[in-house]
């Protein structure tokens, strides 16, 4: 099983309270990584810019706005 969450850190600890489906568990695997919200985001778009539904929308989109583009309010 595998779990993901943010912790808050405090004091430089964290404190994991794990779910009851690692009761029989012995070991378990830690990764600490730093949380950058920004960096989360980026790979999102970085993702996006090469997903095909995504890339429909916007072209599906620019085609709609082509001609209001250049109209004079």
């Amino acid at each position: 099983m595998k779990m993901r969450q943010e912790y808050e850190v405090k004091n430089n600890q964290i404190v994991v309270l794990l779910p009851d489906s690692f009761k029989h568990h012995n070991s378990v695997w830690v990764t600490v990584e730093d949380a950058d919200p920004r960096q989360e985001k980026l790979l999102k778009m970085a993702s996006a810019a090469k997903d095909p539904l995504f890339l429909a929308d916007i072209q599906t989109v620019q085609k709609d706005f082509k001609n209001i583009d250049f109209e004079i309010l």
